[in-house]
């Protein structure tokens, strides 16, 4: 038997006790006892049911890349990590401490949308409406489990290689609630998908997933741009068989990353922290050792958007040392034919809304 399987074998009496305290307040909004908030608005929901990875921010920035050119949408995130409180605009000058490190990526790469935080979205939707009195579109960032707003449409995502129905309750596994919360999935799209994705592969998953006839299913993966230079974003550098590279990273998986360097660089070393973690003076000293250390005529530090936004604050330590900082810019794409039909389902939501 792995330490794995015995050391989920230990957690289990305790995912089992977080399970019971999650089932009751599913069953409270289910009964009625806490009543969830509608809006007389479009309101769409991405999330996913394990604690992070699944790629919600490539997502959300695909519908505002798309939507955004028909309609004023905004989105509305928790902010997670951030060390502020209530309800926030986000700005481009703010810091990822201010308003948490996806909200800031959120605006900087699309400066005219409404972007705001609130740890609550039930207060936070009214309050982004009445300060951007045109908005047509509301995006709620991670809100899966926030039932105490009702979206118009739920977007669950879900990885390929990690999908919910193989995963376990925390802290045994990567489930935030029962696998059974899928049912309130209106769209379920299976991310970070192989390049070459089979019609088997699909099958496969499908019956897995085991969808109700309401729901539909799609299948996403990445699609990496090249690398700009994190002082100066105008410069950009491809990566290439010569290039050997210092991947620093504080995501929740790296495994669809780190396939990707497999086939694009001469090798990647990896030097990964916790989701979300806030790098201090310590973890760059060892970036900077590390990275030193490589001998390679043709070395860089490759990092993602997300953890360029909590780097921002170090920009001098980079400059003074001379450490070749590149970000790795990702978008979402469609595997085979799913993205005409993803976008016919999220038009038709928006085309039929009712208040």
């Amino acid at each position: 038997m792995s330490d794995d399987i015995i050391i989920r074998i230990l957690l289990l009496p305790l995912s089992m006790l977080y399970g019971i305290g999650v089932g009751l307040r599913l069953l409270m909004y289910r009964i009625g006892i806490v009543r969830s908030v509608k809006f007389s608005m479009p309101v769409i929901s991405v999330g996913n049911l394990s604690v992070g990875g699944a790629g919600k921010s490539p997502h959300i920035e695909y519908l505002l890349r798309w939507l955004g050119d028909y309609l004023e949408v905004a989105v509305l995130s928790r902010g997670y990590g951030r060390k502020s409180m209530g309800y926030l605009p986000v700005t481009i000058i703010d810091t990822a401490e201010q308003v948490g490190d996806e909200p800031l990526q959120f605006k900087r790469k699309f400066p005219e949308v409404p972007i705001a935080v609130s740890e609550s979205r039930a207060l936070g939707v009214p309050e982004l409406v009445k300060r951007n009195p045109e908005l047509q579109v509301v995006l709620l960032d991670d809100a899966f489990q926030h039932l105490a707003v009702t979206p118009g449409l739920n977007i669950l995502l879900t990885e390929f290689k990690k999908p919910f129905t193989r995963d376990w309750l925390l802290p045994s596994g990567r489930l935030r609630e029962w696998r059974a919360g899928y049912r309130r999935a209106d769209i379920i799209v299976v991310s970070k998908c192989p390049p070459e994705l089979t019609a088997e592969q699909r099958r496969k998953l499908i019956r897995e997933i085991d969808p109700f006839p309401r729901q539909r299913v799609y299948f996403s993966r990445y699609r990496y741009g090249l690398p700009y230079d994190m002082l100066r974003p105008d410069v950009r550098r491809p990566l290439d068989a010569t290039t050997d590279v210092l991947l620093l990273s504080a995501i929740a998986n790296t495994d669809y990353l780190l396939d990707y360097m497999a086939t694009s660089v001469l090798s990647a070393k990896t030097m990964e922290f916790e989701d979300h973690h806030n790098y201090d003076l310590a973890d760059l000293v060892d970036v900077q050792r590390r990275f030193e250390s490589m001998i390679s005529p043709n070395k860089i530090i490759v990092t993602t958007e997300k953890d360029a936004a909590r780097l921002e604050p170090h920009h001098k330590f980079f400059f003074e040392n001379n450490l070749p900082v590149f970000v790795l810019p990702v978008e979402v794409a469609f595997c085979d034919n799913d993205e005409v039909e993803f976008q016919e389902d999220v038009r038709g939501f928006l085309l039929n809304f009712k208040v």
